[in-house]
């Protein structure tokens, strides 16, 4: 089986169900998800089982679930089914609120960093952040884009900043906060979200 196929040799890419530039707003949403799977992979290249066992399984599947996203939104047919579904949301909402419960109570930013493998989580983490508004910049577009996909991409983001945390917490390596910021967060424990967020 051929790599190259020299198809693309002119900035024309395809999609499933037509050929667009390779700069097109729907090529950017995708191609980031590909782009924050790479850093989901290199976490995991960077946690050791004995102690993240969770953590890994959790990203194997979310990397899983970043190729059905990239395909459903590389998707402009009508007839083709969304392969991301909705119980892959709720699964990491469990999660979000599981790690958060672990790690110590929060009220400040903190910087991202720590270890290896959670200054990775955090890129994943700010990547996602983007993906997500690509998303948003493709839906203002006027195309279509899968609800469960931009849905998906915003609690993903939480997922990676709970499991930097954790990925700082179980080794001992306190995170940092922010020297000047003010108290952001309340009910962490319960929600793991800032006042602000959504």
């Amino acid at each position: 089986m051929g790599i190259y196929t020299r198809t693309g040799d002119k900035g024309m890419t395809g999609l499933i169900g037509a050929r667009v530039a390779k700069d097109h707003l729907r090529v950017e949403a995708y191609g980031t998800t590909d782009e924050l799977n790479s850093f989901i992979g290199k976490a995991m290249a960077e946690l050791p089982e004995e102690l993240f066992g969770d953590l890994l399984e959790d990203l194997e599947d979310i990397q899983h679930e970043l190729f059905d996203c990239g395909g459903d939104l590389a998707t402009v047919t009508k007839k083709r089914e969304e392969k991301l579904h909705p119980s892959s949301i709720e699964r990491l909402e469990k999660r979000i609120d599981e790690l958060t419960e672990e790690a110590p109570e929060l009220e400040r930013f903190i910087l991202p960093g720590g270890t290896d493998p959670a200054a990775t989580l955090h890129i994943a983490r700010t990547v996602a952040r983007r993906a997500e508004r690509q998303v948003v910049r493709l839906m203002n577009a006027g195309e279509s884009v899968p609800e469960t996909a931009l849905q998906y991409i915003n609690r993903l983001s939480d997922y990676l900043f709970a499991a930097a945390r954790i990925a700082n917490f179980r080794v001992g390596r306190a995170d940092v906060e922010y020297a000047r910021s003010a108290k952001v967060f309340r009910n962490t424990k319960r929600t793991g979200k800032k006042d602000d967020e959504e």
